[in-house]
């Protein structure tokens, strides 16, 4: 597999970032399509036909010997496990937050998600923040209290969506130069598999299944949410390899503004005027981390070429 140096992008990398986050940012549209199965009927379908979609892909691509290592360190394993969990909830609320009216509280919780991340790096790693960072969690704190003030109660999707998927992105921190995108995937999804038949053959055996129920198009559209879940991943993937960490962040906020005019122009969703305000102090707070973040790293570049330069002796 060809690996890129991320300093020198090519012309595929920007292509393969967008079309990653436009997929995510899509979703709010391809959910709805799978009524009348419920919230937690698609994300069972979505876990079984992950995997089947990760073990396909592996086999075309002979990646299986990433697949055995993981399955053969223990630690590797249980922390993925983990992964599984949240990532299983976050999609759970996402899916539940889109069926039931709240795609603009789910592009919330992405919006927040950045800001929460540099504070789960505070707590869990003991990071030290910059000031500026400081201020855009602030300004973020602030959104979350404007906005529960102005809806009468906390934005708990938003929330739930920012803290499981801040809480995920960390533990594939703590992997991720070991395991692959596809691998892991596949892991997270075969830990998740057994739960997920049950509870599929619990519907089956109450005749509350809408698979093969609602025609073979209904079906298939089930089916397809394995190929809608790994195929941003590994745009994503071959994106993130290709393209400066720069560019990466810039783009990930393509997602939640997709989910936010969809909310807005295509749901109708109710806006406030405190949610306005407290999107905009989000907004705020994003600027804030994304202008600090790109000074740092220019300095950081900096610091490094200073730091290799070989001054030569008169």
């Amino acid at each position: 597999m060809l690996v890129t140096n991320p300093s020198a992008p090519d012309r595929w990398g920007l292509p393969l970032g967008v079309g990653a986050f436009v997929l995510w940012g899509g979703m709010p549209l391809f959910f709805p399509l799978l009524e009348p199965a419920g919230s937690l009927e698609i994300i069972a379908h979505r876990i079984v036909w992950s995997l089947v979609f990760c073990v396909l892909l592996l086999a075309v691509t002979r990646g299986f010997g990433g697949l055995v290592a993981v399955l053969r360190t223990p630690r590797t394993l249980g922390v993925l496990a983990v992964a599984s969990a949240l990532i299983v909830t976050n999609w759970t609320v996402y899916v539940y937050g889109v069926l039931t009216g709240h795609v603009l509280d789910a592009a919330l919780g992405y919006f927040i998600n950045p800001l929460l991340t540099v504070l789960l790096g505070v707590v869990v790693l003991r990071e030290r923040l910059r000031p500026a960072q400081w201020v855009a969690v602030g300004f973020g704190a602030l959104a979350v209290v404007v906005i529960s003030t102005g809806v009468g109660g906390l934005p708990w999707i938003a929330l739930a969506l920012a803290g499981s998927f801040g809480t995920y992105s960390l533990l594939k921190n703590r992997v991720g130069r070991t395991v692959g995108a596809l691998p892991g995937l596949a892991v997270e999804t075969a830990v998740a598999t057994p739960v997920a038949l049950v509870y599929l053959g619990w519907l089956v055996a109450t005749g509350a299944s809408t698979f093969g129920v609602h025609g073979t198009g209904h079906a298939l559209l089930l089916a397809a949410t394995g190929i809608i879940t790994g195929l941003p991943l590994l745009l994503f993937s071959g994106a993130a390899r290709r393209l400066p960490l720069s560019v990466v962040g810039m783009l990930q906020y393509l997602g939640p503004a997709l989910q936010f005019l969809f909310g807005l122009l295509v749901f109708h969703e109710h806006m406030p005027p405190t949610r306005w305000v407290g999107f905009g102090l989000v907004w705020v707070a994003l600027v804030i981390l994304t202008v600090d973040g790109t000074r740092a790293a220019r300095a950081a570049r900096l610091s490094t070429v200073e730091a290799t330069t070989v001054v030569p002796r008169t």
